[in-house]
């Protein structure tokens, strides 16, 4: 019995052993994934006494292959950051740029989900259904938003080759009638290649109070927490899972996708980071961008000769602005310079974790500042709702100044003026979604890795793209871009491999063409010329947007006009048509038709998908919770009514949410409060319209009916509302103005309690204490 007990725990430990054996001594095939467990040698008889296990040999990674971690941030230009001239302070990006290499030259589309799609999968963004935001999505294959299969993400490769991978953060790339408790998840992070994800699905999150998902299924934020902040949060959440990686499988290297909501809005920073930037913005953007120009050169981080771009006319001049104006205008830049500071410290906080790790060393450290240009829809002089613009609408002055000083905490979701985010920009034209010109598409990048890169501080000024991401990080690695996935050939890769500028700074750019489109903004680049139109497409103002065939095009020879500041297509017409043919051919080979500069047109009139779908009504449960927002957007500018089927006891008063939808920044709410009946209509946090019952609710089996009827002639007008109990009128009033689109980005609908922020006048999640058995949303 001793000496079987004996055998059996050796040939464990021996298996053991056998398992960690290398992937190469299989000679596995890294071109097809997944790469199945294989067994090597061995005999097999009818009994174990004349057998010999065989080998088991499990996929790994290639020897001595690097932790990778990627880091995106969201809506900084190219001019923000100190590390580039920007007059913000980012000591740990200095750190890294002093450890590895800084690249000056490196491009973006100029839109969040296009940008994400394109670095994720190494392909154009068009070619892989991303041609727009998730949110304007359309039936169309280029902008349907479904990343096809055809395009296995840098997860999916690496985690078929043996790495461990997480994501954290934001991700925006999931069609958003896919991100509902019934799915499909095949597109959600952890079904592409993503074994750990924890971060948001929207396209931006309240950083105090985010709508998180672990994995595929909906979270509320750590209780408890002082002084919460998502940016921490994640950080927290990523150095935990590098740990436990690193304890269990010390070999096996770590991919991790870190992307925070920083900095787009909201921007949402603690105090002590947004009170140390108090009165450093009063000279306003003209000035700011000069400073910043003139530390850019002192920095050596653009050319010597570059010149400084003309503001356009679309932006106002600082002296222009009232006395108000500027003041709110400069609050609210503190408050973005608050926010991009503190994402700096944690991005820092992030790469100390991996030193006290043991794991700096081999860590190719990817740190990509924004995946596109700053955010210019603020307009004149900012925002204190940023939804506001987003519904096509403009804030009134005296909201924001009402409300200045909430703005970076929780309860504002602020942006700031156009001016200071072109400013952001510097030396560049214009800002995010200009697919044209490099203040849209050109973002700082810095990589590290001890181990390969020996030229410390080093700048690097060929041009590169997003999808060159991929490829130089599978060549790394020491694995091919797979053939096929999952038994689906791969369509090609588009990158190109930036290896060989570890080594030579001075070597030829092996990008010599890229094409850029969003929204019919356009441009091409081709061996040092860009040929490009912004289609005069401003977010921040009213314009008329030209046919397509009546476009301007510039012509800009940006080898040696860093900037875009000198247009030649008046000198050469010739080349200005050469380069307008090849836009054609580049957008006909990535599948970028049809140009489509449609505004919330496109959504209306999408042919796509819908959570409600064809459904005039649809019924909630106590614990559905964390809905999509798109379900009561059905309501939007209708007709409807909401009713409760309610329990009430005999004995005391109930309380709580039947029915929210929004939070902070808009939404409805119908809740009981001191056991009476209200409804809260929130337009756009800046008027909260309540109408309540003066009695309390009977006991016993209750019908609660909010009613209400729109005025229309459009929308975002208003409308009679009516609360009923057991069909009898207890309340009613008049909503004078609805939200035309949508309430938020990132909030949901929810019944039997209020997750996130409050749309209605309590504190979350303010759950309903009766019994709630249904709520029904009919929509006239």
């Amino acid at each position: 019995m001793y000496l079987s007990l004996v055998r059996f725990l050796s040939f464990g430990l021996f298996a053991c052993w056998l398992g960690t054996l290398s992937a190469q001594e299989a000679d596995i095939d890294r071109a097809h994934l997944p790469i199945d467990v294989k067994a090597v040698g061995g005999k097999v008889g009818q009994t174990a006494d004349v057998s010999a296990p065989p080998r088991l040999v499990t996929p790994r990674a290639p020897e001595n292959a690097p932790n990778v971690v990627l880091v995106l941030l969201d809506d900084v230009g190219f001019g923000a950051a100190g590390t580039f001239g920007g007059p913000i302070e980012t000591p740990a990006m200095d750190a890294l740029a002093t450890e590895g290499l800084r690249y000056n030259r490196f491009h973006t589309t100029a839109l969040c989900s296009p940008s994400r799609a394109a670095l994720l999968t190494g392909r154009n963004h068009h070619s892989v259904g991303t041609g727009m935001v998730a949110e304007f999505a359309t039936a169309f294959p280029s902008y349907n938003s479904v990343i096809p299969k055809s395009a296995a993400t840098i997860a999916q490769v690496l985690q078929g080759n043996g790495y461990s991978t997480a994501c954290y953060g934001k991700w925006h790339n999931t069609p958003v009638w896919e991100v509902s408790p019934a799915g499909p998840f095949d597109r959600w992070p952890t079904s592409l290649g993503f074994d750990e994800f924890y971060g948001f699905m929207a396209g931006e999150a309240n950083q105090f109070f985010p709508a998180l998902f672990h994995g595929t299924t909906p979270i509320e934020r750590p209780e408890h927490v002082e002084d919460y902040h998502l940016t921490t949060d994640i950080v927290d959440q990523s150095l935990q899972w590098m740990m436990r990686q690193k304890v269990t499988n010390p070999d096996k290297p770590f991919f991790v996708y870190f992307a925070p909501g920083a900095t787009h809005s909201p921007h949402h920073a603690p105090k002590e980071y947004i009170q140390k930037y108090q009165g450093k913005f009063n000279q306003g953007w003209d000035k700011l961008r000069e400073e910043t120009f003139a530390r850019q050169k002192k920095l050596r981080v653009i050319p010597a000769d570059t010149k400084l771009t003309a503001r356009d006319a679309s932006i106002p001049a600082w002296d222009s602005l009232s006395d108000d104006e500027q003041k709110v205008a400069s609050r609210l830049m503190e408050v973005y310079a608050g926010f991009l500071d503190h994402t700096d410290y944690e991005v820092g906080r992030l790469a100390g974790g991996i030193k006290e790790l043991g794991e700096w060393d081999n860590t190719m450290f990817i740190y990509i500042v924004g995946d596109n240009g700053a955010a210019g829809p603020g307009g004149r002089y900012g925002v204190f709702n940023a939804m506001v613009n987003l519904n096509g609408l403009r804030e009134d002055k005296g909201v924001v100044l009402k409300k200045l000083y909430e703005c970076g905490g929780p309860t504002a979701n602020s942006d700031y003026a156009t001016g200071h985010a072109w400013a952001m920009c510097t030396p560049f034209q214009f800002v995010k979604q200009f697919a044209s010109h490099f203040g849209g598409t050109r973002n700082p990048v810095i990589i590290t890795w001890p181990d390969r890169i020996k030229d410390k501080g080093g700048l690097r000024n060929q041009f590169h793209h997003l999808i060159d991401i991929a490829p130089t990080i599978y060549e790394s690695a020491g694995i091919p871009a797979p053939s096929s996935v999952n038994g689906i050939d791969q369509m090609p890769v588009h990158g190109v491999d930036m290896t060989y500028t570890f080594e030579d700074s001075d070597a030829p750019s092996t990008r010599s063409r890229q094409y850029f489109e969003v929204v019919g903004v356009r441009g091409v680049y081709d061996d040092g010329w860009v040929a490009c139109t912004y289609h005069n497409k401003y977010s921040w103002q009213a314009s008329e947007v030209p046919d397509f065939a009546d476009d301007r095009w510039e012509l800009y020879h940006v080898e040696e006009d860093f900037s875009q500041a000198e247009d030649l297509a008046a000198k050469y017409p010739e080349k200005l048509a050469e380069l307008k043919k090849l836009f054609l051919e580049q957008a006909d080979k990535y599948d970028v038709f049809p140009l489509d500069d449609r505004g919330f047109a496109r959504v209306l009139e999408s042919g796509r998908p819908t959570i409600v779908g064809d459904r005039t009504s649809f019924t909630l449960r106590s614990g559905a919770v964390r809905m999509p927002e798109d379900m009561i957007r059905t309501t939007f500018n209708k007709s409807y009514e909401i009713s409760a089927e309610l329990d009430i006891p005999k004995k005391g008063k109930v309380q709580g949410v039947l029915l929210a939808a929004g939070g902070y920044f808009g939404g409805l709410s119908l809740y009981v409060k001191d056991g009476r009946p209200q409804f809260t209509y929130n337009y756009f946090g800046s008027k909260h319209t309540t109408i309540s019952a003066d009695e309390a609710l009977p006991s016993g089996k209750v019908n609660v009916r909010y009613e209400f009827d729109y005025d229309g002639g459009g929308i975002g007008k208003g409308g009679s509302a009516k609360l009923f109990v057991n069909d009898k009128l207890v309340a009613q009033g008049k909503i004078p103005q609805t939200v035309p689109l949508g309430f938020s980005a990132d909030e949901t609908l929810d019944a039997g309690e209020d997750t996130g922020t409050p749309s209605g006048e309590y504190e979350c999640p303010f759950r309903f204490s009766g019994n709630l058995r249904k709520v029904t949303v009919t929509i006239d």
